[in-house]
């Protein structure tokens, strides 16, 4: 067997976090003692292997210690206890554009950053029109850098990382540099580099580019290793602790004359217990509550599903079901049953939304004052919003032989 591209090895490491801080000797001699600090562990503990080839990704929450586990991959910070052993020539992907200087061009910069990066000037040379052309800025290159737009000095920066021929790659939240067509540049870089049996490691919150390039996850908690596997296995158990932890009011925002109430929304599933996530393919109940002091005439209750960037799914109500209740005064609930959930994995707010029956006045509208959140289910696709429900038929290949 070869042996492995990556070896963490019992890595901790800490850093002081200072209440206050002694600013020269001079202030040191007067006050007479030494600044305060305590000491945070980010990272206690780790361990894992990288297989040559493999891509692996790195997840957690803010603060639980992925970045600072890739500056150690990187050697830019050095564990307090533990060992780390890369495998081969190193490229990270961290702060692009770190090494550059201002005042020089765009082709001194990419001379001097690929300097750091280990490359020689026969190197440069021969890689220097593909890293010109993977950028997109032959019309700037011979221009100073200082006047480069931020996402032209991320992505001259990113050009110069990525064509280094790394045995090994670091990846922190650089995904998503650029205009679409430079993302798919790069999407069709790391599809290449991931054919020609480098070894890639990635931080990102994106779960969706985590499963879909990853082979194995490690999850990090507070600066331990939580959860160590296949990509989808560990993102899937992750995103449903996250979820299991959402409260299903949301805030949004609320209008209408107030002659009758929605008191509140509940997600129920098959066994009539209140939720906060489903899975895909799900059977769900949203029932909502509703109170009035004095009848109502024909109220017509209406529900909306957005995904978080405002795209509206869809928005039922009781008028186009032809189920308008003639009156309603006490209080009381409506149910929405959903045979099985379209939605694909992600996060929606619901809106209630109770009217007279001209749909003209509001009543009471709660807009997307209610989170919910959709796992992984039957079936199990990822891309976009609702899943058509559709199934495949492979018979007709027989017909091509």
């Amino acid at each position: 067997m070869s042996r492995p591209a990556v070896v963490v090895d019992g890595v901790s490491k800490r850093y002081r976090l200072y209440h206050e801080r002694n600013q020269s000797l001079k202030a040191t001699v007067l006050r007479r003692r030494r600044a305060r600090y305590e000491e945070f562990w980010a990272l206690s503990d780790v361990s894992f292997e990288i297989a040559p080839g493999r891509t692996f990704g790195l997840i957690g929450e803010n603060g639980s210690g992925k970045s600072t586990l890739l500056k150690c991959l990187a050697r830019i910070l050095r564990p307090e206890r533990g060992t780390v052993t890369v495998d081969g020539r190193l490229s990270a992907l961290l702060e692009l554009g770190a090494g550059f200087h201002p005042e020089l061009s765009g082709r001194e910069n990419v001379y001097l950053n690929g300097a750091i990066l280990g490359l020689s000037r026969r190197d440069l040379d021969a890689r220097f029109d593909d890293i010109v052309a993977f950028s997109g800025l032959e019309h700037f290159i011979d221009t100073p850098v200082k006047g480069y737009s931020s996402g032209m000095y991320v992505r001259l920066g990113f050009a110069v990382a990525i064509n280094v021929e790394p045995e090994v790659l670091l990846v922190d939240e650089v995904l998503a540099v650029g205009d679409a067509e430079f993302q798919q540049r790069c999407a069709e870089k790391f599809d290449e580099l991931r054919r020609a049996g480098r070894t890639i490691v990635i931080v990102t919150h994106a779960m969706d580019s985590i499963r879909n390039l990853c082979d194995e996850v490690a999850l990090l908690e507070r600066g331990t290793l939580r959860a160590l596997g296949p990509a989808a296995t560990v993102i899937n158990d992750y995103e449903d602790s996250v979820h299991a932890n959402r409260r299903a009011d949301g805030v949004g925002w609320r209008w209408g004359t107030g002659e009758a109430e929605i008191e509140r929304v509940e997600f129920l599933d098959a066994t009539g217990r209140a939720v906060t996530h489903v899975r895909t393919g799900d059977p769900l109940v949203v029932r909502v509550h509703l109170a009035a002091a004095e009848p109502i005439e024909q109220p017509v209750l209406g529900l909306g599903v957005h995904t978080l960037d405002g795209v509206q799914v869809t928005g039922p109500n009781l008028r186009e079901a032809g189920l308008v209740p003639d009156r309603f005064v006490g209080r009381g609930h409506i149910d929405h049953r959903i045979p099985r959930v379209p939605l694909l994995p992600g996060t929606y707010d619901f809106s209630a939304l109770l009217y007279d029956y001209t749909i003209t006045r509001a009543v009471d509208a709660r807009i997307r004052a209610f989170r919910f959140d959709v796992i992984h289910g039957d079936p199990a696709e990822e891309h976009g919003v609702v899943t058509l429900g559709g199934t495949w038929d492979l018979a007709g290949l027989a017909d091509g032989r």
